[in-house]
């Protein structure tokens, strides 16, 4: 019984801790029944963290924007406790008894769901997190468990930072892929739709809480689809799944710093400061963090209409040797739908032969970036970098970018911002990736005029097309030739020594 058993509570037959301090009764009573020695120290005071969680719940909305989370997206987030049986050290998955010969071992079960979901999961219509316990980073070192996420990472996941964020994430969740954690607990508590993708039942208290949500929730297949084992799992989830769970996650929700001061002060013996109330800090707002995919993308694209133009696009990360996407797994789609098929790179791509070799070539700055911009400069120097891909696109706004084609139009495509008047979250590179297929069909980009409406699985983009007026041609400065010819003679002449040589 982790922390309730005589060897985390007692030395020498006596308790260590004053003041054991519990959550709610039912904890007492296992607690008398393994460790009866440190039972008369029990006090329940309430769970701080989980307190912090329900004052933080009408803050979902803006969770959600913060990591780039818009309508008709759903935020999936995999979280593992460090033991070795866990998610993360590869214990056993539910609907292990049905694995093959042939699928992964248990050892490989994190990276085999991480690949999995950058393979299944369409990178606009899902965005993946990892919260792993502290013990994980700081046990194998930060840079070891960063380099363990890297695919996954350039992908599209985002790894929340072990002791900040991991409460924010879990309150914009739609869905926990978990383990016998406190966290995954903390999602059910709270509502949240959770599939254990390992679950050593057999090392918990059977009469723990914890053990109870093992025997209620899904348990993650490895054969089959796993996009449908999660969207079954949110579409049908009910609120109050969990509701008895959450009971028992404390029996003084809401009141815990007022306990637990009033505990302290009582240890040290002095009154508590009448003028100053028992609080604790709110949840901060994380920074903003939208989906940046550094993998290539294989984007499928579907004309939904010609006049007015509207297309469905669907990208997926393809990482290493991971085969292209299969259009016949969009759900959305009538059968025999056709597809228009490309590949999207981001400049700062780790592959870059597939750069090389990209359809569409996206830089991510900002308007006025020095190195890079202006926006219509990088776009000329891009067509020329890379002489196969046929459409260009600078992205200078989270709604927003530059475009400039093969044949020489320059246009700014920008999405409608939402009944509130905030951006639209959905990444600009899917709306020059849509231009391009517009393009490519045969379509002229005046048909295209003055906007199109781009769709990311049931969400709506409108995004107004708006040619730019051509830039004049650069024009040599005065004396160039001769200032490059005199830097010819002198690099001839006297060539520069690297500092390392010997």
């Amino acid at each position: 019984m982790f922390g309730l058993a005589p060897d985390w509570l007692l030395e020498d037959g006596r308790p260590l801790a004053t003041a054991t301090v519990l959550s709610h009764p039912e904890q007492l009573d296992r607690l008398r029944s393994s460790c009866p020695e440190a039972a008369p120290t029990a006090v329940l005071a309430g769970d701080p963290c989980y307190d912090r969680i329900l004052a933080a719940l009408p803050q979902r909305d803006r969770f959600r924007r913060a990591l780039g989370v818009g309508p008709g997206r759903r935020l999936i987030v995999v979280s593992s406790t460090w033991a070795s049986r866990s998610l993360f050290g590869g214990g056993r998955a539910g609907g292990a008894d049905e694995q093959g010969a042939d699928e992964p071992g248990a050892a490989d079960l994190l990276p085999w769901l991480l690949s999995r979901l950058a393979a299944e999961l369409p990178a606009d219509e899902y965005r993946t997190a990892a919260v792993l316990h502290p013990n994980i980073w700081y046990g194998h070192g930060p840079g070891q468990v960063q380099a363990w996420l890297d695919s996954a990472r350039r992908a599209g996941l985002e790894a929340i930072p072990p002791l900040d964020g991991w409460r924010q994430a879990l309150i914009a969740a739609d869905c926990v892929l978990g383990d016998h954690s406190s966290v995954t607990y903390y999602a059910a508590s709270i509502g949240v739709p959770v599939v254990l993708g390992a679950f050593p039942q057999e090392d918990l208290d059977p009469r723990s809480p914890v053990a109870a949500l093992g025997r209620t929730a899904p348990r993650l297949l490895r054969r089959g689809s796993l996009r449908a084992q999660i969207d079954r799992a949110i579409d049908a989830h009910h609120p109050d799944r969990y509701k008895a769970l959450a009971e028992q996650t404390s029996s003084s929700p809401g009141e815990s710093a007022v306990l637990l001061r009033r505990l302290f002060y009582g240890l040290m013996g002095i009154p508590e400061p009448e003028a100053h109330p028992a609080l604790l800090d709110p949840l901060p707002l994380p920074p903003y963090t939208p989906t940046r995919v550094t993998a290539p993308i294989r984007v499928l694209v579907r004309q939904l209409s010609a006049d007015p133009p509207e297309l469905a696009v669907t990208r997926y990360a393809v990482v290493g040797d991971a085969p292209d996407p299969d259009p016949a797994r969009d759900p959305a789609a009538p059968v025999g739908t056709a597809y228009a098929a490309h590949t999207a790179a981001d400049e700062e791509t780790r592959e870059t032969g597939r750069l090389r070799v990209a359809d569409v070539v996206v830089r991510r700055a900002a308007e006025d970036d020095a190195r890079l911009g202006p926006p219509t400069a990088w776009a000329s120097e891009a067509l020329d970098r890379y002489p196969y891909c046929g459409l260009v696109a600078y992205v200078d706004g989270p709604d927003r970018c530059v475009v400039r084609t093969r044949e020489g139009d320059l246009v700014r495509l920008s999405a409608a911002t939402d009944s509130d008047g905030r951006p639209d979250p959905c990444d600009p590179a899917v709306y020059a990736s849509a231009l391009h297929a517009w393009l490519t069909d045969g379509h002229t980009l005046d048909a295209a005029l003055p906007a199109i409406t781009v769709r990311t699985g049931t969400a709506a983009h409108h995004v107004t097309v708006e040619p730019l007026p051509q830039p004049p041609p650069p024009r040599p400065s005065a004396g160039s030739h001769a200032s490059d010819s005199a830097s010819s003679t002198r690099s001839r002449s006297a060539p520069t020594r690297s500092p390392f040589s010997s």
